[in-house]
Protein backbone atom coordinates (compact mmCIF):
# COMPACT_ATOMS: atom_id res chain seq x y z
CA UNK A 1 0.00 0.00 0.00
CA UNK A 2 1.17 3.29 -0.85
CA UNK A 3 1.93 6.27 1.54
CA UNK A 4 -1.26 8.08 -0.04
CA UNK A 5 -3.68 4.98 -0.22
CA UNK A 6 -2.91 4.93 3.66
CA UNK A 7 -3.58 8.75 3.87
CA UNK A 8 -7.21 8.04 2.18
CA UNK A 9 -7.91 5.26 4.25
CA UNK A 10 -7.54 7.49 7.64
CA UNK A 11 -9.48 10.44 5.90
CA UNK A 12 -12.32 7.58 5.32
CA UNK A 13 -11.81 5.68 8.85
CA UNK A 14 -11.73 9.44 10.41
CA UNK A 15 -15.13 10.25 8.57
CA UNK A 16 -16.87 7.35 10.10
CA UNK A 17 -15.46 8.40 13.40
CA UNK A 18 -16.90 11.91 13.37
CA UNK A 19 -20.11 10.87 11.51
CA UNK A 20 -21.21 7.60 13.64
CA UNK A 21 -25.11 7.83 13.10
CA UNK A 22 -25.08 8.19 9.56
CA UNK A 23 -25.80 5.16 7.41
CA UNK A 24 -22.90 3.72 5.34
CA UNK A 25 -24.55 4.72 1.94
CA UNK A 26 -24.29 8.46 3.22
CA UNK A 27 -20.76 7.97 4.36
CA UNK A 28 -19.77 6.37 0.88
CA UNK A 29 -21.77 9.78 -0.86
CA UNK A 30 -19.77 11.52 0.82
CA UNK A 31 -16.64 9.70 0.75
CA UNK A 32 -16.88 9.41 -3.10
CA UNK A 33 -17.38 13.44 -3.40
CA UNK A 34 -14.43 13.77 -0.98
CA UNK A 35 -11.95 11.85 -3.37
CA UNK A 36 -13.46 13.81 -6.34
CA UNK A 37 -12.14 17.31 -4.42
CA UNK A 38 -9.11 16.19 -3.58
CA UNK A 39 -8.24 13.93 -6.95
CA UNK A 40 -6.34 16.56 -8.74
CA UNK A 41 -4.12 17.10 -6.36
CA UNK A 42 -3.29 13.49 -5.60
CA UNK A 43 -1.80 13.32 -9.30
CA UNK A 44 1.38 15.39 -7.35
CA UNK A 45 1.54 13.87 -4.44
CA UNK A 46 5.15 13.13 -3.29
CA UNK A 47 6.56 15.71 -5.04
CA UNK A 48 6.09 18.19 -2.89
CA UNK A 49 6.99 16.61 0.25
CA UNK A 50 10.49 18.45 0.59
CA UNK A 51 8.31 21.53 1.61
CA UNK A 52 7.53 20.37 4.39
CA UNK A 53 10.98 20.76 5.98
CA UNK A 54 10.47 24.80 4.91
CA UNK A 55 7.04 25.73 5.95
CA UNK A 56 8.48 28.51 8.52
CA UNK A 57 12.48 29.82 9.71
CA UNK A 58 13.70 33.01 11.19
CA UNK A 59 12.50 35.18 8.37
CA UNK A 60 9.00 34.08 9.27
CA UNK A 61 6.84 37.18 9.97
CA UNK A 62 3.01 37.83 9.50
CA UNK A 63 1.66 41.15 8.45
CA UNK A 64 -2.37 40.99 9.72
CA UNK A 65 -4.15 43.54 7.24
CA UNK A 66 -7.87 43.96 5.99
CA UNK A 67 -8.55 43.75 2.39
CA UNK A 68 -9.39 47.58 2.50
CA UNK A 69 -7.42 48.78 5.33
CA UNK A 70 -6.11 50.71 2.89
CA UNK A 71 -7.74 52.06 -0.06
CA UNK A 72 -7.92 54.63 -2.81
CA UNK A 73 -11.20 55.85 -4.71
CA UNK A 74 -12.13 53.68 -8.03
CA UNK A 75 -9.38 50.69 -7.53
CA UNK A 76 -10.04 47.59 -5.59
CA UNK A 77 -8.68 47.76 -2.31
CA UNK A 78 -6.50 44.22 -2.70
CA UNK A 79 -4.82 46.30 -5.77
CA UNK A 80 -4.27 49.07 -3.06
CA UNK A 81 -3.11 46.94 -0.93
CA UNK A 82 -0.81 44.68 -3.20
CA UNK A 83 1.10 48.28 -4.40
CA UNK A 84 1.47 49.98 -0.55
CA UNK A 85 2.75 46.28 0.36
CA UNK A 86 5.46 46.25 -2.78
CA UNK A 87 6.39 49.96 -2.02
CA UNK A 88 6.09 50.50 1.66
CA UNK A 89 6.31 47.10 3.41
CA UNK A 90 8.14 44.46 1.42
CA UNK A 91 10.42 43.99 3.95
CA UNK A 92 8.33 44.00 7.05
CA UNK A 93 7.08 40.32 6.46
CA UNK A 94 7.09 37.23 4.55
CA UNK A 95 3.46 36.16 4.96
CA UNK A 96 0.10 38.79 4.82
CA UNK A 97 -3.08 37.67 6.67
CA UNK A 98 -5.50 39.60 4.28
CA UNK A 99 -8.62 39.46 7.18
CA UNK A 100 -11.90 37.78 5.68
CA UNK A 101 -12.28 39.13 2.11
CA UNK A 102 -15.33 37.14 1.04
CA UNK A 103 -18.84 38.98 0.49
CA UNK A 104 -20.08 39.72 3.67
CA UNK A 105 -22.56 41.60 6.63
CA UNK A 106 -21.18 42.36 9.35
CA UNK A 107 -18.60 41.30 12.07
CA UNK A 108 -15.85 43.24 10.22
CA UNK A 109 -15.85 40.71 7.66
CA UNK A 110 -16.89 37.08 9.51
CA UNK A 111 -20.54 37.29 8.85
CA UNK A 112 -19.58 35.57 5.36
CA UNK A 113 -22.79 36.04 2.53
CA UNK A 114 -21.29 33.76 -0.55
CA UNK A 115 -18.42 31.46 -0.47
CA UNK A 116 -18.11 31.13 -4.27
CA UNK A 117 -16.80 34.89 -4.53
CA UNK A 118 -14.58 37.69 -2.93
CA UNK A 119 -16.59 40.83 -2.33
CA UNK A 120 -16.39 43.33 -5.90
CA UNK A 121 -14.96 46.02 -3.34
CA UNK A 122 -11.86 44.03 -2.84
CA UNK A 123 -11.18 43.46 -6.07
CA UNK A 124 -11.33 39.38 -7.24
CA UNK A 125 -8.82 35.97 -7.08
CA UNK A 126 -6.52 37.57 -9.53
CA UNK A 127 -6.01 40.08 -7.11
CA UNK A 128 -5.37 37.95 -4.08
CA UNK A 129 -3.50 36.18 -6.87
CA UNK A 130 -1.24 39.05 -7.20
CA UNK A 131 -0.67 39.89 -3.48
CA UNK A 132 0.61 36.06 -3.27
CA UNK A 133 3.49 36.83 -5.87
CA UNK A 134 6.11 37.53 -3.40
CA UNK A 135 4.10 36.93 -0.30
CA UNK A 136 2.59 33.84 1.65
CA UNK A 137 -1.19 34.43 1.92
CA UNK A 138 -3.57 33.58 5.31
CA UNK A 139 -7.38 33.29 5.17
CA UNK A 140 -9.68 32.49 7.19
CA UNK A 141 -12.49 29.68 6.79
CA UNK A 142 -15.14 31.08 8.60
CA UNK A 143 -16.37 27.43 9.58
CA UNK A 144 -18.83 28.26 12.56
CA UNK A 145 -21.71 30.50 11.00
CA UNK A 146 -23.17 32.49 7.88
CA UNK A 147 -24.74 35.52 7.61
CA UNK A 148 -28.29 35.54 8.20
CA UNK A 149 -28.07 37.14 4.12
CA UNK A 150 -26.10 33.60 2.83
CA UNK A 151 -28.05 31.18 0.76
CA UNK A 152 -27.92 28.66 2.85
CA UNK A 153 -30.09 30.47 5.56
CA UNK A 154 -32.51 31.23 2.33
CA UNK A 155 -33.28 27.49 1.96
CA UNK A 156 -33.40 27.11 5.24
CA UNK A 157 -36.37 29.80 5.54
CA UNK A 158 -37.83 28.56 2.77
CA UNK A 159 -37.61 24.59 3.59
CA UNK A 160 -35.65 24.41 0.30
CA UNK A 161 -32.66 21.98 -0.69
CA UNK A 162 -30.23 21.69 1.37
CA UNK A 163 -31.26 24.49 4.25
CA UNK A 164 -32.89 22.83 6.56
CA UNK A 165 -30.33 20.66 7.34
CA UNK A 166 -27.42 23.23 7.29
CA UNK A 167 -28.67 25.30 9.82
CA UNK A 168 -28.92 24.64 13.91
CA UNK A 169 -31.98 24.75 15.05
CA UNK A 170 -32.86 22.53 17.98
CA UNK A 171 -36.04 21.47 18.68
CA UNK A 172 -35.47 21.81 22.27
CA UNK A 173 -33.93 25.46 23.98
CA UNK A 174 -33.90 24.06 27.44
CA UNK A 175 -30.56 21.88 27.21
CA UNK A 176 -27.98 24.14 26.51
CA UNK A 177 -27.44 25.09 30.15
CA UNK A 178 -23.55 24.31 30.65
CA UNK A 179 -22.96 25.86 27.03
CA UNK A 180 -19.83 28.72 27.53
CA UNK A 181 -20.39 31.83 25.56
CA UNK A 182 -18.28 34.43 23.95
CA UNK A 183 -21.18 37.26 23.75
CA UNK A 184 -23.95 38.66 26.12
CA UNK A 185 -26.32 38.34 23.31
CA UNK A 186 -28.89 35.61 23.12
CA UNK A 187 -27.79 32.10 22.08
CA UNK A 188 -31.18 31.56 20.28
CA UNK A 189 -32.56 34.04 17.61
CA UNK A 190 -36.30 33.33 16.33
CA UNK A 191 -36.50 33.85 12.43
CA UNK A 192 -39.87 33.50 10.08
CA UNK A 193 -39.71 30.41 8.01
CA UNK A 194 -41.99 28.72 5.86
CA UNK A 195 -42.71 26.19 8.67
CA UNK A 196 -43.44 28.89 11.27
CA UNK A 197 -40.71 30.56 13.58
CA UNK A 198 -38.35 29.23 14.65
CA UNK A 199 -34.98 29.45 16.86
CA UNK A 200 -31.63 29.26 15.13
CA UNK A 201 -28.23 28.85 16.92
CA UNK A 202 -26.28 32.27 17.07
CA UNK A 203 -22.74 31.98 19.02
CA UNK A 204 -21.83 35.52 17.87
CA UNK A 205 -25.10 37.35 17.09
CA UNK A 206 -28.02 37.65 15.38
CA UNK A 207 -26.40 38.18 12.18
CA UNK A 208 -24.40 34.90 12.31
CA UNK A 209 -26.65 31.85 12.01
CA UNK A 210 -24.08 28.69 12.85
CA UNK A 211 -24.35 25.82 10.63
CA UNK A 212 -24.80 22.30 11.35
CA UNK A 213 -21.35 20.45 11.48
CA UNK A 214 -23.11 17.07 12.25
CA UNK A 215 -24.45 16.98 8.68
CA UNK A 216 -21.15 15.81 6.49
CA UNK A 217 -22.03 17.67 3.68
CA UNK A 218 -21.02 20.81 5.30
CA UNK A 219 -17.54 19.54 5.59
CA UNK A 220 -17.21 19.10 2.21
CA UNK A 221 -18.92 22.62 1.31
CA UNK A 222 -15.69 24.25 3.31
CA UNK A 223 -13.23 21.63 1.45
CA UNK A 224 -14.29 22.94 -1.74
CA UNK A 225 -13.69 26.53 -0.12
CA UNK A 226 -10.16 25.39 0.93
CA UNK A 227 -9.46 24.59 -2.55
CA UNK A 228 -10.44 27.33 -3.51
CA UNK A 229 -8.24 29.43 -1.32
CA UNK A 230 -5.35 27.72 -1.88
CA UNK A 231 -5.46 27.52 -6.15
CA UNK A 232 -5.62 31.28 -5.69
CA UNK A 233 -2.55 31.79 -3.94
CA UNK A 234 -4.37 31.10 0.51
CA UNK A 235 -1.62 28.27 1.48
CA UNK A 236 -1.98 29.85 5.87
CA UNK A 237 -5.45 28.65 6.58
CA UNK A 238 -7.04 30.41 10.01
CA UNK A 239 -9.84 28.30 11.41
CA UNK A 240 -11.97 30.66 13.03
CA UNK A 241 -13.47 30.31 16.14
CA UNK A 242 -12.94 26.35 15.36
CA UNK A 243 -13.85 25.34 18.98
CA UNK A 244 -17.63 26.68 18.90
CA UNK A 245 -18.93 24.52 16.10
CA UNK A 246 -20.12 21.16 17.17
CA UNK A 247 -22.74 21.04 19.56
CA UNK A 248 -24.56 18.69 21.71
CA UNK A 249 -26.44 18.98 24.68
CA UNK A 250 -25.99 19.75 28.15
CA UNK A 251 -21.99 19.99 26.76
CA UNK A 252 -20.02 22.86 27.05
CA UNK A 253 -20.51 23.03 23.02
CA UNK A 254 -16.67 23.84 23.24
CA UNK A 255 -13.51 21.73 22.46
CA UNK A 256 -15.80 18.89 22.08
CA UNK A 257 -14.17 15.89 20.54
CA UNK A 258 -15.63 15.83 17.56
CA UNK A 259 -14.30 19.73 16.91
CA UNK A 260 -10.62 18.09 17.71
CA UNK A 261 -11.59 15.46 15.01
CA UNK A 262 -13.02 17.52 12.02
CA UNK A 263 -9.23 19.57 12.63
CA UNK A 264 -7.48 16.29 12.36
CA UNK A 265 -9.36 15.42 8.91
CA UNK A 266 -9.01 19.18 7.96
CA UNK A 267 -5.04 18.88 8.18
CA UNK A 268 -5.00 15.58 6.65
CA UNK A 269 -6.77 17.17 3.50
CA UNK A 270 -4.58 19.93 3.84
CA UNK A 271 -1.21 18.26 3.38
CA UNK A 272 -2.64 16.56 0.05
CA UNK A 273 -4.13 19.81 -1.44
CA UNK A 274 -0.57 21.54 -0.25
CA UNK A 275 2.42 20.16 1.99
CA UNK A 276 3.99 23.07 2.84
CA UNK A 277 0.21 24.25 3.98
CA UNK A 278 -0.06 25.47 7.14
CA UNK A 279 -3.51 25.44 9.89
CA UNK A 280 -3.76 28.04 12.54
CA UNK A 281 -6.69 27.52 15.15
CA UNK A 282 -8.02 30.90 16.70
CA UNK A 283 -9.26 30.32 19.95
CA UNK A 284 -9.72 32.59 22.66
CA UNK A 285 -9.66 30.79 25.52
CA UNK A 286 -7.55 29.70 28.58
CA UNK A 287 -4.09 28.61 27.44
CA UNK A 288 -4.69 24.84 28.39
CA UNK A 289 -7.80 24.20 26.02
CA UNK A 290 -5.99 26.81 23.14
CA UNK A 291 -2.62 24.27 23.26
CA UNK A 292 -5.25 21.58 22.91
CA UNK A 293 -5.12 21.92 19.27
CA UNK A 294 -1.74 21.79 18.84
CA UNK A 295 -0.09 19.25 21.32
CA UNK A 296 -1.10 15.82 19.61
CA UNK A 297 0.50 17.03 16.30
CA UNK A 298 -1.32 16.25 14.00
CA UNK A 299 -3.92 19.66 14.24
CA UNK A 300 -2.77 22.51 13.92
CA UNK A 301 0.39 23.92 12.78
CA UNK A 302 -0.26 27.39 15.00
CA UNK A 303 -2.61 28.32 17.73
CA UNK A 304 -3.07 32.14 17.95
CA UNK A 305 -1.25 33.08 21.66
CA UNK A 306 -4.02 34.72 23.16
CA UNK A 307 -2.00 34.87 26.74
CA UNK A 308 0.65 37.21 25.59
CA UNK A 309 -1.14 40.58 24.66
CA UNK A 310 -2.86 41.18 28.45
CA UNK A 311 0.43 39.46 30.27
CA UNK A 312 2.32 42.06 28.54
CA UNK A 313 0.16 44.98 28.66
CA UNK A 314 0.40 44.79 32.41
CA UNK A 315 3.82 44.00 32.91
CA UNK A 316 4.67 47.47 30.53
CA UNK A 317 1.51 49.53 32.82
CA UNK A 318 3.07 48.29 36.01
CA UNK A 319 6.81 47.20 35.68
CA UNK A 320 5.66 44.18 37.07
CA UNK A 321 7.39 40.94 35.27
CA UNK A 322 6.30 38.10 38.05
CA UNK A 323 3.77 36.81 35.75
CA UNK A 324 5.53 37.15 32.42
CA UNK A 325 8.54 35.43 33.71
CA UNK A 326 6.25 32.60 35.17
CA UNK A 327 4.32 31.98 31.99
CA UNK A 328 7.73 32.28 30.19
CA UNK A 329 9.17 29.71 32.66
CA UNK A 330 6.58 27.07 31.51
CA UNK A 331 6.75 27.38 27.87
CA UNK A 332 5.20 24.08 26.65
CA UNK A 333 7.19 21.55 24.39
CA UNK A 334 4.93 21.31 21.05
CA UNK A 335 5.52 18.53 18.50
CA UNK A 336 7.40 19.45 15.25
CA UNK A 337 5.75 21.74 13.04
CA UNK A 338 3.94 23.05 15.98
CA UNK A 339 4.18 26.56 17.76
CA UNK A 340 2.42 29.77 18.61
CA UNK A 341 0.88 32.85 16.68
CA UNK A 342 2.90 35.58 18.70
CA UNK A 343 1.11 38.78 18.73
CA UNK A 344 0.10 42.04 20.52
CA UNK A 345 -2.82 43.35 18.79
CA UNK A 346 -5.27 42.15 16.11
CA UNK A 347 -8.79 42.96 14.40
CA UNK A 348 -10.24 41.96 17.28
CA UNK A 349 -10.44 42.94 20.97
CA UNK A 350 -7.28 41.63 23.65
CA UNK A 351 -9.03 38.38 24.85
CA UNK A 352 -8.58 37.86 28.54
CA UNK A 353 -10.01 34.59 28.69
CA UNK A 354 -6.37 33.32 28.52
CA UNK A 355 -5.43 34.96 31.93
CA UNK A 356 -7.99 32.16 33.87
CA UNK A 357 -5.56 30.89 36.48
CA UNK A 358 -2.94 33.47 35.19
CA UNK A 359 -4.13 36.23 36.90
CA UNK A 360 -5.99 37.21 39.61
CA UNK A 361 -9.30 39.16 39.94
CA UNK A 362 -7.61 42.42 41.38
CA UNK A 363 -5.09 42.61 39.01
CA UNK A 364 -7.28 42.00 36.07
CA UNK A 365 -9.41 44.45 37.26
CA UNK A 366 -6.20 47.22 37.67
CA UNK A 367 -5.39 45.94 33.99
CA UNK A 368 -8.93 47.07 32.62
CA UNK A 369 -8.67 50.47 34.36
CA UNK A 370 -5.39 51.24 33.05
CA UNK A 371 -6.96 50.56 29.17
CA UNK A 372 -9.83 52.54 29.81
CA UNK A 373 -7.37 55.94 30.71
CA UNK A 374 -6.23 55.48 27.72
CA UNK A 375 -10.00 55.21 26.00
CA UNK A 376 -9.87 51.63 25.80
CA UNK A 377 -14.08 49.72 26.23
CA UNK A 378 -14.52 46.42 27.74
CA UNK A 379 -16.47 43.82 26.50
CA UNK A 380 -18.32 40.93 28.31
CA UNK A 381 -19.25 37.30 27.70
CA UNK A 382 -22.29 35.84 28.98
CA UNK A 383 -21.96 33.24 31.86
CA UNK A 384 -24.34 30.35 32.69
CA UNK A 385 -25.65 32.06 35.54
CA UNK A 386 -27.02 35.11 33.57
CA UNK A 387 -24.03 36.82 34.83
CA UNK A 388 -21.67 38.92 32.86
CA UNK A 389 -17.67 38.82 32.68
CA UNK A 390 -15.05 40.83 30.74
CA UNK A 391 -14.30 39.09 27.78
CA UNK A 392 -11.76 41.56 25.97
CA UNK A 393 -10.58 44.94 26.00
CA UNK A 394 -11.11 46.92 23.39
CA UNK A 395 -8.30 49.58 22.24
CA UNK A 396 -5.72 50.32 19.46
CA UNK A 397 -2.48 48.94 20.61
CA UNK A 398 -0.71 52.45 19.65
CA UNK A 399 -2.84 54.20 22.40
CA UNK A 400 -2.67 50.99 24.65
CA UNK A 401 1.23 52.40 24.60
CA UNK A 402 -0.18 55.97 25.48
CA UNK A 403 1.17 57.83 28.57
CA UNK A 404 -1.29 58.65 31.44
CA UNK A 405 -0.62 62.02 31.93
CA UNK A 406 -0.66 65.59 30.51
CA UNK A 407 1.61 63.91 27.86
CA UNK A 408 0.52 61.13 26.38
CA UNK A 409 3.17 60.40 24.34
CA UNK A 410 5.93 60.04 26.70
CA UNK A 411 7.73 56.47 25.97
CA UNK A 412 4.69 55.67 23.38
CA UNK A 413 7.41 54.85 21.25
CA UNK A 414 9.61 53.28 23.16
CA UNK A 415 7.03 50.89 24.27
CA UNK A 416 5.65 50.38 21.28
CA UNK A 417 8.61 49.00 20.35
CA UNK A 418 9.12 47.43 23.60
CA UNK A 419 6.55 44.90 22.97
CA UNK A 420 6.98 44.29 19.06
CA UNK A 421 10.35 43.56 19.70
CA UNK A 422 9.40 40.90 22.72
CA UNK A 423 6.60 39.54 20.58
CA UNK A 424 9.74 38.89 17.75
CA UNK A 425 11.90 37.45 20.91
CA UNK A 426 9.88 34.80 22.15
CA UNK A 427 9.65 31.14 20.55
CA UNK A 428 6.69 31.14 17.88
CA UNK A 429 5.33 33.07 14.31
CA UNK A 430 5.24 36.96 15.26
CA UNK A 431 2.78 38.86 13.84
CA UNK A 432 2.13 42.63 13.39
CA UNK A 433 -1.35 44.45 13.22
CA UNK A 434 -0.96 46.78 10.09
CA UNK A 435 -3.26 49.59 11.90
CA UNK A 436 -0.70 49.10 14.94
CA UNK A 437 2.09 49.37 13.12
CA UNK A 438 0.65 52.12 10.99
CA UNK A 439 0.22 54.07 14.78
CA UNK A 440 -3.31 54.18 14.70
CA UNK A 441 -4.60 55.63 17.92
CA UNK A 442 -8.45 54.64 19.36
CA UNK A 443 -10.55 55.06 16.00
CA UNK A 444 -13.57 57.64 18.22
CA UNK A 445 -14.79 58.26 14.84
CA UNK A 446 -15.72 54.74 13.41
CA UNK A 447 -16.98 53.50 16.98
CA UNK A 448 -19.49 56.50 17.35
CA UNK A 449 -20.73 55.49 14.07
CA UNK A 450 -21.29 51.99 14.25
CA UNK A 451 -21.45 51.32 18.00
CA UNK A 452 -18.80 48.40 17.77
CA UNK A 453 -16.40 48.49 20.13
CA UNK A 454 -13.51 46.65 18.12
CA UNK A 455 -14.05 49.25 15.73
CA UNK A 456 -11.38 51.32 17.77
CA UNK A 457 -9.19 49.16 16.13
CA UNK A 458 -9.94 48.69 12.73
CA UNK A 459 -8.87 52.24 11.21
CA UNK A 460 -9.04 52.30 7.18
CA UNK A 461 -6.31 54.59 5.47
CA UNK A 462 -7.23 56.48 2.44
CA UNK A 463 -3.54 55.16 0.64
CA UNK A 464 -2.78 58.86 -0.82
CA UNK A 465 -3.41 60.66 2.61
CA UNK A 466 -0.99 57.67 4.29
CA UNK A 467 2.00 58.38 1.54
CA UNK A 468 1.89 61.62 2.76
CA UNK A 469 2.22 60.91 6.15
CA UNK A 470 5.24 58.31 5.41
CA UNK A 471 6.78 61.14 3.62
CA UNK A 472 7.55 62.82 7.46
CA UNK A 473 10.69 60.33 8.40
CA UNK A 474 9.71 61.49 12.24
CA UNK A 475 6.11 60.59 12.18
CA UNK A 476 5.04 57.50 14.20
CA UNK A 477 4.26 55.34 11.47
CA UNK A 478 7.40 56.19 9.07
CA UNK A 479 9.28 55.72 12.43
CA UNK A 480 7.71 52.42 13.11
CA UNK A 481 7.73 50.80 9.73
CA UNK A 482 11.64 51.90 9.68
CA UNK A 483 12.94 50.49 12.72
CA UNK A 484 10.40 47.06 12.02
CA UNK A 485 11.44 46.43 8.92
CA UNK A 486 15.38 46.70 10.27
CA UNK A 487 14.09 44.48 12.69
CA UNK A 488 12.74 41.91 10.86
CA UNK A 489 15.84 41.95 8.57
CA UNK A 490 18.70 41.28 11.50
CA UNK A 491 16.15 38.60 12.92
CA UNK A 492 15.67 36.97 9.56
CA UNK A 493 19.54 35.83 9.87
CA UNK A 494 19.26 34.67 13.30
CA UNK A 495 18.49 31.16 13.84
CA UNK A 496 17.88 30.92 16.78
CA UNK A 497 15.01 32.79 16.17
CA UNK A 498 13.49 29.74 14.08
CA UNK A 499 9.60 29.35 15.33
CA UNK A 500 10.57 26.24 17.12
CA UNK A 501 13.93 27.49 18.30
CA UNK A 502 14.53 26.42 21.78
CA UNK A 503 13.74 28.99 24.82
CA UNK A 504 14.90 28.84 28.13
CA UNK A 505 13.79 32.26 30.73
CA UNK A 506 16.84 33.49 32.65
CA UNK A 507 16.50 33.77 36.30
CA UNK A 508 17.30 37.28 37.09
CA UNK A 509 16.96 38.91 40.63
CA UNK A 510 16.23 42.26 38.62
CA UNK A 511 12.58 42.83 39.16
CA UNK A 512 11.46 44.90 35.90
CA UNK A 513 14.02 43.50 33.36
CA UNK A 514 13.30 39.88 31.65
CA UNK A 515 16.19 37.37 29.88
CA UNK A 516 15.64 35.19 27.60
CA UNK A 517 18.63 32.40 25.73
CA UNK A 518 16.93 31.33 22.55
CA UNK A 519 18.58 28.98 20.38
CA UNK A 520 21.91 26.88 22.04
CA UNK A 521 25.58 26.88 21.86
CA UNK A 522 27.00 28.71 19.25
CA UNK A 523 23.63 30.02 17.79
CA UNK A 524 22.19 31.36 21.05
CA UNK A 525 20.75 34.78 20.98
CA UNK A 526 20.29 36.34 24.68
CA UNK A 527 17.44 38.26 24.62
CA UNK A 528 17.21 41.43 27.66
CA UNK A 529 14.49 43.70 27.59
CA UNK A 530 14.44 46.29 29.89
CA UNK A 531 10.54 46.36 31.08
CA UNK A 532 10.84 50.03 33.00
CA UNK A 533 10.91 53.68 32.05
CA UNK A 534 14.28 53.63 34.24
CA UNK A 535 17.78 52.86 33.30
CA UNK A 536 18.86 49.28 33.76
CA UNK A 537 22.71 48.24 34.94
CA UNK A 538 23.07 44.69 33.46
CA UNK A 539 25.79 42.79 34.82
CA UNK A 540 26.08 40.02 32.37
CA UNK A 541 28.55 37.52 33.73
CA UNK A 542 26.04 38.10 36.99
CA UNK A 543 23.30 37.40 35.41
CA UNK A 544 23.88 34.93 32.95
CA UNK A 545 25.65 31.96 33.95
CA UNK A 546 25.98 30.36 30.55
CA UNK A 547 27.70 33.38 28.93
CA UNK A 548 31.80 32.02 28.34
CA UNK A 549 33.60 35.15 27.70
CA UNK A 550 37.38 35.20 26.74
CA UNK A 551 39.79 38.08 25.57
CA UNK A 552 38.47 37.02 22.14
CA UNK A 553 35.01 37.45 22.83
CA UNK A 554 32.69 40.26 22.77
CA UNK A 555 28.94 41.07 23.04
CA UNK A 556 27.42 42.16 20.01
CA UNK A 557 23.91 44.00 20.15
CA UNK A 558 22.37 42.66 16.74
CA UNK A 559 19.52 45.34 17.08
CA UNK A 560 22.05 48.64 17.07
CA UNK A 561 25.53 46.89 16.14
CA UNK A 562 27.30 47.92 18.75
CA UNK A 563 29.34 46.19 21.57
CA UNK A 564 28.75 45.98 24.93
CA UNK A 565 31.22 46.13 27.97
CA UNK A 566 30.98 42.73 29.38
CA UNK A 567 31.03 43.94 32.95
CA UNK A 568 28.20 46.10 33.14
CA UNK A 569 26.08 48.15 30.76
CA UNK A 570 23.43 50.33 30.58
CA UNK A 571 19.77 49.90 29.05
CA UNK A 572 17.58 52.45 28.74
CA UNK A 573 14.41 52.91 29.43
CA UNK A 574 12.16 49.80 27.85
CA UNK A 575 15.11 48.90 25.63
CA UNK A 576 16.02 45.46 24.32
CA UNK A 577 19.02 43.96 22.83
CA UNK A 578 19.78 40.72 21.30
CA UNK A 579 23.32 39.74 22.44
CA UNK A 580 25.61 37.18 20.91
CA UNK A 581 29.11 36.43 21.26
CA UNK A 582 31.65 37.96 18.72
CA UNK A 583 34.69 37.33 18.11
Amino acid sequence: MSELDSELDELRLSLREIYPGHSEQEINSVWSQLLQILDPFCVNKGKDELEIESIWDSSSVVLITYPDSIYRKDESTLKTLTEFVKNRLGGLSSVIHVLPFLPSTSDGGFAVSNHEKIDDSFGNWNDLKDLSGKHKIMADLVLNHVSSSHPWVHQFIKSEDSGPSYIVSPSETNVWENVIRPRNTSLFTNINTKQGFKSVWTTFGPDQIDVDWRNPNIFLEFLKLLVRYITNGADWIRLDAIAFIWKEPHTTCLHLDPVHSIVKLLNKCLKIIKPSAVLITETNVPEKENLSYLIEGNEANLAYNFTLPPLLLEAIYTGKTDLLKSWLSTWKELPRHTSLLNFTSSHDGIGLRALEGIMDDQRIHNLLVESEKRGGLVSHRRLSNGDDQPYELNISWWSAMSNEGSDNTVFQFERFLLSQLFTLSIKGVPAFYLPSVLASPNDIDSFRKTGQRRDLNREKFEANQLLDVLKNFDSPASKNISYLTHIVKVRSRLKAFHPEASMKCISTNIANCIILQRGLDEDSVYVICNMSSNFLCISPLNQINSLELTPEKRLLDNITGSYFNTDTFKLNPYQVVWLTLDD
